[in-house]
């Protein structure tokens, strides 16, 4: 339904505030707590984010794949720490020496395609669009529950099999005709991140700071690394590599085999964005206030753009452009390419926080936002073509399926919206609400609510 919009209630200034606190951030100067290591090997396992350099990165000389997935891999033992090798402060004049075309970067690295959704967007530019196509009115095929249970995060989808982590730290890999269990894998602490499937394996970051390698077919631990924070971040991937990001305000670069660490790239706050990575670029919108722009061969930064808010929503890319969210209620463009802001959109007269990741093709930008707001706006000036006002907040991030978008909502509902008129085509009631983001491959939506099911819908 269309709606008309409601008084201002919150300052920009306020809502930056606010969702500082949700990133555990002070937007007055984006510094990180400290601590102290009790010993010089402590130390030397992570580096703290205060005591580096702004933007500094560090190397590890890479390690004998035979030792790091030998027998012991898998053993329930301690997490091995990521070590690293000091190395020099990034250096701030270092300049980008080649960007690719718009014709050149057309095609992701880690694809969603008509089968698969192995990444929490999707695919690695977190464009959150499907290549899948869904029937004019999806049935319920089935539902998955788990007791006592609630799922925060967005499922995926390789080779058949559903991966979905819930908020108790447990991994569950679902048949995707059948709904059936094939195997279940517990973490340490609750699951906030989405799995990301890759090569055979389920890579996922748990509250506790831990990340694990698990495999796809069998859900045994290949390998498990400890970062110093909760992990909110999915993965990406980059040639023979897996990144991450931690509320530790550190971007992690791993070798996807044996989880040795490459290197490692700090900002001044919280990273709770999943990384979106084009060609060897990879881009962070951080709880810092500022869109990083990182060179994934070397682990330094190329730019940083000005946002004036923190945010942990996951940017999605388009050709040249970076489209994203923040905690002070805008919602940004940005030229990767030159560094600079294209436009911004705030909605009237009361911007709200964003904590939902863009969808976006070549027509439209949909989005929601935590005034109950769903939007599509123009990619190319950001004016709004539609809106439509949800009961509760909307958390969650949208889905493109050809020509419609799909999104699940705090009130309990997944629901399907014309991207030409914002008119709501079909809905589902679940009952509990969604905080999660569908996935869409073969011809399937599955989503997972927050009181502890996994739907999947489709045609019967």
């Amino acid at each position: 339904m269309r709606v008309a919009q409601q008084p201002r209630l919150l300052t920009a200034a306020l809502l930056s505030a606010l969702g500082a606190l949700w990133c555990g951030c002070a937007p007055s100067d984006g510094g990180v707590a400290t601590t102290t290591a009790s010993s010089p090997s402590e130390a030397a396992a992570l580096a703290r984010p205060s005591a580096a350099p702004d933007n500094a990165v560090e190397h590890a000389p890479p390690a004998p794949a035979a030792e790091a997935l030998g027998g012991d891999a898998s053993a329930e033992t301690d997490p091995a720490p990521l070590k690293s090798a000091d190395d020099d402060a990034l250096n701030p004049a270092d300049a980008l020496a080649f960007v690719p075309d718009v014709a050149e970067i057309s095609r992701p690295a880690i694809v969603a395609d008509e089968n698969n959704w192995p990444l929490f967007r999707g695919d690695s530019f977190s464009s959150g669009v499907a290549q899948s196509t869904l029937p004019d009115q999806p049935e319920l095929l089935w539902k998955f529950p788990v007791e006592d249970g609630a799922f925060e995060t967005a499922p995926a989808i390789a080779d058949g099999v559903v991966y979905a982590a819930d908020a108790d730290a447990v991994l569950y890999a679902l048949d995707l005709a059948t709904g059936e269990k094939r195997w279940q894998f517990a973490g340490s602490l609750g699951f906030t991140a989405s799995p990301s499937v890759h090569g055979g394996r389920v890579y996922i970051g748990d509250l506790d700071g831990k990340f694990y390698c698990v495999d796809a077919r069998t859900g045994d631990k290949i390998w498990e690394v400890a970062s110093e924070a909760e992990i909110d971040s999915g993965a990406n991937f980059y040639k023979d590599r897996v990144l991450f990001g931690s509320q530790d305000a550190t971007l992690y670069c791993l070798s996807a085999a044996t989880g040795e660490l490459v290197w490692k790239f700090t900002i001044e706050d919280q990273i709770r964005c999943t990384p979106t990575i084009v060609e060897n670029r990879c881009f962070l919108a951080g709880c810092d206030g500022k869109l990083h722009i990182v060179d994934l061969d070397k682990g330094e930064a190329v730019d940083a753009v000005e946002i004036e808010s923190p945010t942990g929503t996951t940017p999605a890319v388009r050709g040249n452009r970076v489209y994203f969210g923040t905690h002070a209620g805008a919602f940004f463009c940005i030229d990767w390419k030159a560094a600079k802001v294209v436009w911004t959109y705030q909605a009237e007269p009361s911007p709200a926080e964003y904590r939902s990741s863009a969808a976006v093709n070549d027509a439209y930008v949909v989005v929601g936002d935590r005034g109950r707001r769903l939007f599509a706006l123009n990619p190319q000036d950001g004016s709004k073509i539609w809106e439509f006002l949800s009961k509760r907040n909307i958390d969650g991030s949208p889905v493109i399926v050809g020509d419609r978008a799909f999104i699940g909502t705090g009130d309990g509902r997944v629901a399907a919206f014309s991207l030409k008129s914002g008119d709501e085509v079909w809905s589902y009631e679940a009952g509990g609400g969604f905080i999660g983001s569908p996935a869409v491959a073969a011809g399937r939506l599955v989503i997972a609510s927050d009181d502890g099911f996994v739907y999947c819908f489709g045609k019967k």
